[in-house]
């Protein structure tokens, strides 16, 4: 799940007692959290410090895959710049596989079929 879904979820239930944590622990305990369009939408302030805590918590105990148009070096400027960002890149990639695709959209080869 990922944008909007999951950003809206937290926007919605941040404003409730408690309802960062319980967003917050949700999606830590997953075991294979999958983000997709991963960084295709500008992020807020609170967009990034929710991505920098959930990073934080998932982090060498779960696995994150991101399906995104945006190669990895372009992540850190995606997400804001500064140390939030470095960070919340910092922690995925470490003890991650990254696969590149390139040039090819997907989209456009199988809109062919």
């Amino acid at each position: 799940m990922w944008n909007p879904e999951l950003l809206t979820e937290y926007a919605d239930k941040s404003v409730l007692p408690g309802g960062k944590t319980k967003v917050l622990n949700k999606y830590v305990s997953f075991k294979v959290l999958i983000l997709d369009e991963w960084l295709i939408q500008d992020l807020s302030k609170d967009d990034i410090e929710f991505i920098f805590e959930l990073s934080e918590r998932r982090f060498d105990s779960a696995s994150t895959v991101f399906c995104t148009l945006y190669r990895q070096e372009d992540w850190v400027k995606r997400l804001g710049g500064g140390t939030y960002a470095e960070s919340i890149v910092e922690r995925f990639a470490h003890n991650s596989t990254w696969v590149e695709t390139g040039d090819v959209n997907m989209r456009q080869i199988f809109s062919r079929a």
